[in-house]
Protein backbone atom coordinates (compact mmCIF):
# COMPACT_ATOMS: atom_id res chain seq x y z
CA UNK A 1 0.00 0.00 0.00
CA UNK A 2 1.20 3.28 -0.87
CA UNK A 3 2.26 6.03 1.62
CA UNK A 4 -0.14 8.69 2.33
CA UNK A 5 1.88 12.11 2.32
CA UNK A 6 -0.96 14.15 2.39
CA UNK A 7 -2.53 16.07 5.98
CA UNK A 8 -6.43 16.28 6.07
CA UNK A 9 -7.77 19.69 7.02
CA UNK A 10 -9.84 18.94 10.82
CA UNK A 11 -12.64 17.90 10.72
CA UNK A 12 -15.60 20.33 10.49
CA UNK A 13 -17.14 23.02 8.09
CA UNK A 14 -14.61 25.99 7.69
CA UNK A 15 -17.18 28.43 7.56
CA UNK A 16 -14.30 31.03 5.91
CA UNK A 17 -15.05 28.67 3.06
CA UNK A 18 -18.62 29.35 3.60
CA UNK A 19 -18.37 32.80 3.54
CA UNK A 20 -16.17 33.87 0.71
CA UNK A 21 -17.87 31.15 -1.45
CA UNK A 22 -21.28 33.28 -0.88
CA UNK A 23 -19.34 36.32 -1.22
CA UNK A 24 -18.08 34.84 -4.69
CA UNK A 25 -21.99 34.09 -5.79
CA UNK A 26 -22.93 37.51 -4.88
CA UNK A 27 -20.26 39.16 -6.95
CA UNK A 28 -20.54 36.67 -9.96
CA UNK A 29 -24.22 37.67 -10.21
CA UNK A 30 -23.54 41.66 -9.82
CA UNK A 31 -20.89 40.70 -12.31
CA UNK A 32 -23.13 39.65 -15.15
CA UNK A 33 -25.52 42.53 -14.88
CA UNK A 34 -24.04 44.86 -17.46
CA UNK A 35 -23.75 48.40 -17.14
CA UNK A 36 -24.66 48.38 -13.31
CA UNK A 37 -22.39 50.69 -10.96
CA UNK A 38 -23.39 48.36 -8.09
CA UNK A 39 -20.62 46.03 -9.76
CA UNK A 40 -18.16 48.51 -9.28
CA UNK A 41 -17.97 47.53 -5.71
CA UNK A 42 -16.47 43.57 -6.75
CA UNK A 43 -12.93 42.70 -6.65
CA UNK A 44 -12.67 42.31 -10.39
CA UNK A 45 -12.43 46.35 -10.99
CA UNK A 46 -9.60 46.65 -8.32
CA UNK A 47 -7.38 43.43 -8.97
CA UNK A 48 -6.03 41.15 -11.67
CA UNK A 49 -8.25 38.32 -10.26
CA UNK A 50 -12.02 37.96 -8.99
CA UNK A 51 -14.84 36.05 -8.01
CA UNK A 52 -14.47 33.05 -10.69
CA UNK A 53 -10.59 32.74 -8.99
CA UNK A 54 -12.06 32.21 -5.75
CA UNK A 55 -15.02 29.76 -6.59
CA UNK A 56 -12.39 27.98 -8.98
CA UNK A 57 -10.13 27.89 -6.11
CA UNK A 58 -12.91 27.30 -3.00
CA UNK A 59 -14.50 24.24 -5.25
CA UNK A 60 -10.89 22.23 -5.37
CA UNK A 61 -10.15 22.79 -1.75
CA UNK A 62 -13.92 21.68 -0.46
CA UNK A 63 -13.93 18.41 -3.07
CA UNK A 64 -10.41 17.86 -1.80
CA UNK A 65 -10.86 17.30 1.96
CA UNK A 66 -14.44 16.17 1.32
CA UNK A 67 -13.78 12.86 -0.90
CA UNK A 68 -10.32 13.08 0.30
CA UNK A 69 -11.62 11.42 3.59
CA UNK A 70 -13.88 9.17 1.56
CA UNK A 71 -11.50 7.89 -0.56
CA UNK A 72 -8.97 6.90 2.63
CA UNK A 73 -11.79 5.35 4.26
CA UNK A 74 -13.13 3.22 1.37
CA UNK A 75 -10.85 3.18 -0.86
CA UNK A 76 -10.49 4.83 -4.32
CA UNK A 77 -13.88 2.94 -6.39
CA UNK A 78 -16.04 4.38 -3.37
CA UNK A 79 -14.17 7.85 -3.63
CA UNK A 80 -14.43 7.82 -7.47
CA UNK A 81 -17.99 6.68 -7.60
CA UNK A 82 -18.91 9.49 -4.82
CA UNK A 83 -16.79 12.13 -6.79
CA UNK A 84 -18.82 11.34 -10.53
CA UNK A 85 -22.31 10.94 -8.35
CA UNK A 86 -21.08 15.00 -7.28
CA UNK A 87 -20.27 15.31 -11.45
CA UNK A 88 -23.94 13.99 -12.53
CA UNK A 89 -25.54 16.15 -9.88
CA UNK A 90 -23.38 19.15 -11.00
CA UNK A 91 -24.17 17.96 -14.46
CA UNK A 92 -28.20 18.22 -14.15
CA UNK A 93 -27.82 21.29 -12.46
CA UNK A 94 -26.37 22.97 -15.09
CA UNK A 95 -28.95 21.15 -17.86
CA UNK A 96 -31.89 22.22 -15.72
CA UNK A 97 -29.93 26.06 -15.91
CA UNK A 98 -29.72 25.68 -19.74
CA UNK A 99 -33.16 24.50 -20.57
CA UNK A 100 -34.53 27.77 -18.34
CA UNK A 101 -31.94 30.34 -19.39
CA UNK A 102 -32.41 29.70 -23.00
CA UNK A 103 -36.52 29.58 -22.79
CA UNK A 104 -36.57 32.89 -20.67
CA UNK A 105 -34.13 34.51 -23.16
CA UNK A 106 -36.09 33.38 -26.51
CA UNK A 107 -39.58 34.18 -24.38
CA UNK A 108 -38.30 37.89 -23.55
CA UNK A 109 -37.02 38.32 -27.33
CA UNK A 110 -40.54 37.26 -28.77
CA UNK A 111 -42.48 39.27 -25.91
CA UNK A 112 -41.05 42.49 -25.71
CA UNK A 113 -39.68 42.46 -29.47
CA UNK A 114 -35.73 42.11 -28.41
CA UNK A 115 -34.22 40.26 -30.65
CA UNK A 116 -31.19 41.71 -30.30
CA UNK A 117 -31.28 39.73 -26.70
CA UNK A 118 -30.34 36.33 -28.49
CA UNK A 119 -27.53 37.46 -30.09
CA UNK A 120 -25.86 39.46 -27.06
CA UNK A 121 -26.46 35.95 -24.88
CA UNK A 122 -25.28 34.07 -27.75
CA UNK A 123 -28.33 31.74 -28.44
CA UNK A 124 -28.77 32.79 -31.88
CA UNK A 125 -28.13 29.28 -33.04
CA UNK A 126 -31.18 28.06 -31.56
CA UNK A 127 -32.97 29.43 -34.32
CA UNK A 128 -31.18 28.80 -37.45
CA UNK A 129 -29.90 24.77 -36.49
CA UNK A 130 -31.70 23.99 -32.74
CA UNK A 131 -31.27 20.35 -33.27
CA UNK A 132 -27.40 20.56 -33.28
CA UNK A 133 -27.21 23.07 -30.78
CA UNK A 134 -29.25 21.41 -28.17
CA UNK A 135 -26.78 18.47 -28.62
CA UNK A 136 -23.38 20.66 -28.31
CA UNK A 137 -25.07 22.37 -25.41
CA UNK A 138 -25.96 18.48 -23.91
CA UNK A 139 -22.41 17.96 -24.77
CA UNK A 140 -20.91 21.16 -22.84
CA UNK A 141 -19.49 22.63 -26.07
CA UNK A 142 -22.39 24.97 -27.01
CA UNK A 143 -22.96 27.94 -23.50
CA UNK A 144 -24.51 30.74 -23.72
CA UNK A 145 -23.16 33.87 -22.35
CA UNK A 146 -22.61 33.58 -18.58
CA UNK A 147 -23.04 29.69 -18.44
CA UNK A 148 -19.56 29.08 -18.22
CA UNK A 149 -18.42 28.72 -15.01
CA UNK A 150 -20.32 25.35 -14.52
CA UNK A 151 -19.20 23.54 -17.72
CA UNK A 152 -15.47 24.25 -15.69
CA UNK A 153 -16.85 23.16 -13.15
CA UNK A 154 -18.04 19.88 -14.08
CA UNK A 155 -14.64 19.17 -16.27
CA UNK A 156 -12.16 19.55 -13.17
CA UNK A 157 -14.75 17.40 -11.12
CA UNK A 158 -14.72 14.45 -13.70
CA UNK A 159 -11.07 14.23 -13.87
CA UNK A 160 -10.44 15.25 -9.75
CA UNK A 161 -10.39 11.60 -9.01
CA UNK A 162 -7.23 10.42 -10.33
CA UNK A 163 -5.63 13.64 -9.28
CA UNK A 164 -6.79 12.95 -5.63
CA UNK A 165 -5.21 9.62 -5.82
CA UNK A 166 -1.94 11.40 -6.61
CA UNK A 167 -2.63 14.33 -3.96
CA UNK A 168 -2.56 12.04 -1.12
CA UNK A 169 0.17 10.92 -1.99
CA UNK A 170 2.90 12.91 -3.83
CA UNK A 171 0.68 16.20 -3.19
CA UNK A 172 3.63 18.46 -4.10
CA UNK A 173 4.98 16.63 -7.00
CA UNK A 174 1.49 16.81 -8.19
CA UNK A 175 0.90 20.38 -7.76
CA UNK A 176 4.09 20.81 -9.66
CA UNK A 177 2.24 18.36 -12.82
CA UNK A 178 -0.45 20.69 -12.49
CA UNK A 179 1.78 23.86 -13.19
CA UNK A 180 3.57 22.31 -15.96
CA UNK A 181 0.17 21.55 -18.16
CA UNK A 182 -0.48 25.29 -17.27
CA UNK A 183 2.06 26.59 -18.95
CA UNK A 184 2.01 23.76 -21.82
CA UNK A 185 -1.20 24.88 -22.59
CA UNK A 186 -0.75 28.66 -22.89
CA UNK A 187 2.63 28.04 -24.42
CA UNK A 188 1.06 25.32 -26.91
CA UNK A 189 -2.88 26.91 -27.06
CA UNK A 190 -4.54 23.82 -25.62
CA UNK A 191 -8.29 24.56 -25.17
CA UNK A 192 -11.73 22.36 -25.58
CA UNK A 193 -13.72 23.63 -28.74
CA UNK A 194 -17.07 25.45 -28.50
CA UNK A 195 -19.92 25.73 -30.79
CA UNK A 196 -20.17 26.84 -33.06
CA UNK A 197 -16.85 28.69 -33.01
CA UNK A 198 -14.15 29.53 -31.19
CA UNK A 199 -12.61 27.41 -27.34
CA UNK A 200 -13.98 27.98 -23.91
CA UNK A 201 -14.19 31.06 -22.18
CA UNK A 202 -12.87 29.56 -19.32
CA UNK A 203 -9.94 27.42 -20.17
CA UNK A 204 -9.88 24.25 -18.33
CA UNK A 205 -6.07 23.09 -18.88
CA UNK A 206 -5.24 26.88 -17.77
CA UNK A 207 -7.97 27.27 -14.93
CA UNK A 208 -7.32 23.47 -13.53
CA UNK A 209 -4.08 25.46 -11.76
CA UNK A 210 -6.39 27.01 -9.27
CA UNK A 211 -8.78 24.11 -9.02
CA UNK A 212 -5.53 21.41 -7.73
CA UNK A 213 -3.58 24.76 -5.88
CA UNK A 214 -7.05 24.36 -3.68
CA UNK A 215 -6.69 20.88 -3.29
CA UNK A 216 -2.90 21.04 -2.09
CA UNK A 217 -3.74 23.87 0.05
CA UNK A 218 -6.45 21.97 1.83
CA UNK A 219 -4.14 18.76 1.99
CA UNK A 220 -1.05 20.26 3.75
CA UNK A 221 -0.09 23.26 1.14
CA UNK A 222 -1.14 25.33 3.73
CA UNK A 223 0.58 24.28 7.00
CA UNK A 224 3.81 23.69 4.41
CA UNK A 225 3.34 27.32 3.70
CA UNK A 226 3.16 28.83 6.74
CA UNK A 227 6.73 30.30 7.17
CA UNK A 228 6.19 31.88 4.14
CA UNK A 229 2.33 33.43 5.09
CA UNK A 230 3.65 34.52 8.51
CA UNK A 231 6.62 36.48 6.89
CA UNK A 232 7.42 40.08 6.83
CA UNK A 233 8.92 39.65 3.26
CA UNK A 234 5.11 38.27 1.85
CA UNK A 235 3.42 40.99 3.42
CA UNK A 236 5.51 43.76 2.52
CA UNK A 237 6.07 42.49 -1.34
CA UNK A 238 2.31 40.88 -1.34
CA UNK A 239 0.67 44.63 -0.34
CA UNK A 240 3.21 46.22 -2.88
CA UNK A 241 1.79 43.78 -5.77
CA UNK A 242 -1.47 44.21 -4.78
CA UNK A 243 -1.12 47.59 -5.01
CA UNK A 244 0.16 47.56 -8.44
CA UNK A 245 -2.72 45.44 -9.77
CA UNK A 246 -5.73 47.46 -8.42
CA UNK A 247 -3.94 50.58 -10.03
CA UNK A 248 -3.50 48.54 -13.52
CA UNK A 249 -6.87 47.48 -13.45
CA UNK A 250 -8.11 50.79 -12.72
CA UNK A 251 -5.99 52.14 -15.56
CA UNK A 252 -8.35 49.31 -17.87
CA UNK A 253 -11.32 51.63 -17.06
CA UNK A 254 -9.94 55.40 -16.83
CA UNK A 255 -7.91 56.35 -19.76
CA UNK A 256 -6.63 59.44 -17.69
CA UNK A 257 -4.65 56.96 -15.52
CA UNK A 258 -3.46 54.64 -18.72
CA UNK A 259 -1.95 57.81 -19.66
CA UNK A 260 0.45 57.64 -17.01
CA UNK A 261 1.93 54.28 -17.90
CA UNK A 262 4.23 53.03 -21.07
CA UNK A 263 2.26 51.51 -23.16
CA UNK A 264 4.11 48.36 -23.28
CA UNK A 265 3.17 48.35 -19.32
CA UNK A 266 -0.18 48.87 -19.88
CA UNK A 267 -0.68 46.90 -22.76
CA UNK A 268 1.01 43.70 -20.57
CA UNK A 269 -2.09 44.03 -18.15
CA UNK A 270 -4.71 45.09 -20.27
CA UNK A 271 -7.01 43.72 -21.25
CA UNK A 272 -6.68 40.86 -18.32
CA UNK A 273 -6.33 37.55 -20.17
CA UNK A 274 -9.28 35.41 -18.25
CA UNK A 275 -9.40 32.63 -20.40
CA UNK A 276 -6.02 31.19 -20.54
CA UNK A 277 -5.53 32.46 -16.84
CA UNK A 278 -2.65 34.66 -17.08
CA UNK A 279 0.27 34.18 -14.30
CA UNK A 280 -0.28 37.89 -12.83
CA UNK A 281 -3.79 36.66 -12.14
CA UNK A 282 -2.57 33.17 -10.76
CA UNK A 283 0.14 35.27 -8.51
CA UNK A 284 -2.82 38.18 -7.59
CA UNK A 285 -4.89 35.59 -5.52
CA UNK A 286 -2.34 33.26 -3.99
CA UNK A 287 -1.65 36.49 -2.24
CA UNK A 288 -4.78 36.85 -1.30
CA UNK A 289 -5.12 33.43 -0.49
CA UNK A 290 -1.88 33.46 1.75
CA UNK A 291 -3.32 37.35 3.52
CA UNK A 292 -6.71 35.56 4.11
CA UNK A 293 -5.03 32.41 5.79
CA UNK A 294 -2.55 34.42 7.55
CA UNK A 295 -4.85 37.46 8.94
CA UNK A 296 -8.18 35.17 9.08
CA UNK A 297 -7.78 32.04 10.99
CA UNK A 298 -10.20 28.93 10.81
CA UNK A 299 -11.59 29.65 14.54
CA UNK A 300 -11.79 33.57 14.03
CA UNK A 301 -14.48 34.78 16.28
CA UNK A 302 -15.98 37.35 14.18
CA UNK A 303 -16.96 34.23 11.40
CA UNK A 304 -19.92 34.15 14.22
CA UNK A 305 -21.20 37.78 13.88
CA UNK A 306 -24.92 37.43 12.52
CA UNK A 307 -24.21 39.80 10.09
CA UNK A 308 -22.00 37.21 8.16
CA UNK A 309 -25.00 34.86 8.44
CA UNK A 310 -26.70 35.19 4.90
CA UNK A 311 -23.55 35.06 3.39
CA UNK A 312 -22.25 31.71 5.16
CA UNK A 313 -25.79 30.43 3.86
CA UNK A 314 -25.24 31.19 0.33
CA UNK A 315 -21.97 29.69 0.43
CA UNK A 316 -23.26 26.43 2.14
CA UNK A 317 -25.80 26.13 -0.55
CA UNK A 318 -23.31 27.47 -3.82
CA UNK A 319 -25.40 25.10 -5.97
CA UNK A 320 -28.65 26.51 -5.66
CA UNK A 321 -27.51 30.18 -5.33
CA UNK A 322 -25.20 30.23 -8.37
CA UNK A 323 -27.74 29.17 -10.79
CA UNK A 324 -30.64 31.05 -9.78
CA UNK A 325 -28.16 33.38 -9.52
CA UNK A 326 -27.03 33.39 -13.40
CA UNK A 327 -31.11 33.53 -14.44
CA UNK A 328 -31.75 36.66 -11.68
CA UNK A 329 -28.84 38.17 -13.75
CA UNK A 330 -30.24 37.67 -16.84
CA UNK A 331 -33.27 39.11 -15.74
CA UNK A 332 -31.65 42.12 -13.63
CA UNK A 333 -30.27 42.65 -17.88
CA UNK A 334 -33.73 43.11 -19.21
CA UNK A 335 -34.94 45.16 -16.56
CA UNK A 336 -32.06 47.63 -17.10
CA UNK A 337 -32.91 47.74 -20.83
CA UNK A 338 -36.14 48.98 -19.91
CA UNK A 339 -34.60 51.22 -17.15
CA UNK A 340 -31.47 51.67 -16.87
CA UNK A 341 -31.78 54.73 -13.96
CA UNK A 342 -29.31 54.69 -10.92
CA UNK A 343 -32.31 53.89 -8.89
CA UNK A 344 -33.23 50.58 -10.87
CA UNK A 345 -29.85 49.88 -10.87
CA UNK A 346 -29.70 49.39 -7.12
CA UNK A 347 -32.96 47.74 -6.96
CA UNK A 348 -32.08 45.05 -9.31
CA UNK A 349 -28.91 44.68 -7.53
CA UNK A 350 -29.83 44.77 -3.52
CA UNK A 351 -32.59 42.73 -5.01
CA UNK A 352 -31.29 40.12 -6.53
CA UNK A 353 -28.67 39.55 -3.34
CA UNK A 354 -31.90 39.52 -1.47
CA UNK A 355 -33.56 36.76 -3.67
CA UNK A 356 -30.11 34.65 -3.80
CA UNK A 357 -30.39 35.31 0.35
CA UNK A 358 -33.74 34.31 0.69
CA UNK A 359 -33.17 31.26 -1.53
CA UNK A 360 -30.31 30.08 1.15
CA UNK A 361 -32.09 30.36 3.91
CA UNK A 362 -35.29 28.26 2.38
CA UNK A 363 -32.84 25.72 1.59
CA UNK A 364 -31.51 25.52 5.29
CA UNK A 365 -34.92 25.25 6.26
CA UNK A 366 -35.94 22.68 3.82
CA UNK A 367 -32.96 20.48 4.82
CA UNK A 368 -33.89 20.82 8.48
CA UNK A 369 -37.58 19.34 7.11
CA UNK A 370 -36.02 16.38 5.83
CA UNK A 371 -34.48 15.32 9.19
CA UNK A 372 -36.10 12.74 10.68
CA UNK A 373 -38.06 14.05 13.85
CA UNK A 374 -37.82 12.13 17.25
CA UNK A 375 -39.48 8.83 17.42
CA UNK A 376 -42.74 9.35 19.78
CA UNK A 377 -44.92 7.24 21.69
CA UNK A 378 -47.98 6.49 21.23
CA UNK A 379 -49.78 9.05 22.92
CA UNK A 380 -47.65 11.84 20.25
CA UNK A 381 -46.06 13.60 23.43
CA UNK A 382 -43.49 11.47 25.13
CA UNK A 383 -40.42 10.25 22.67
CA UNK A 384 -39.56 6.81 22.86
CA UNK A 385 -35.88 5.74 24.77
CA UNK A 386 -33.87 3.15 23.51
CA UNK A 387 -34.19 -0.09 26.02
CA UNK A 388 -30.60 -0.81 27.31
CA UNK A 389 -29.25 -4.28 28.14
CA UNK A 390 -29.86 -3.82 31.75
CA UNK A 391 -33.37 -2.84 31.60
CA UNK A 392 -34.37 -5.99 29.73
CA UNK A 393 -32.91 -8.09 31.97
CA UNK A 394 -34.34 -6.42 34.86
CA UNK A 395 -37.25 -8.65 36.86
CA UNK A 396 -40.79 -7.00 35.99
CA UNK A 397 -42.11 -4.72 38.33
CA UNK A 398 -44.95 -5.88 41.18
CA UNK A 399 -48.07 -5.30 40.02
CA UNK A 400 -49.70 -3.20 42.97
CA UNK A 401 -47.03 -0.84 41.80
CA UNK A 402 -47.18 -1.04 37.95
CA UNK A 403 -51.14 -0.17 38.01
CA UNK A 404 -51.21 2.54 40.28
Amino acid sequence: MSTINAVLPPSGRDLRLDLFRGIANWAIFLDHVPHNIVAWVTTRNYGFSDAADLFVFISGYTASFVYAKVMLERGFLIGTFKLLKRVWQLYVAHILLFIVYIAAIGYVAQRYNEPGIIHEFNVAGLIDNPIQTIFEGLILKFKPVNLDVLPLYIVLMAVFPLALWCMLRKPDLTLVASILLYFAARAFGWNLTAFPSGTWYFNPFTWQLLFMFGAWFALGGALDSRKLIQSRFLLIAGSAYLLFAMVMTLAGSFPQLASLFPEQVFNAFNPNDKTNLAPYRVIHFVIIAFFVTRFVPRDWKGLEWAGFKPAILCGQHSLEVFCVGVFLAFVAHFLLLLNSSLLMQFVVSFGGIGLLCALAYFKEWSSKLDKKPPRMAEDGVTPLRKVGPSILTRPPRDKSVSSS
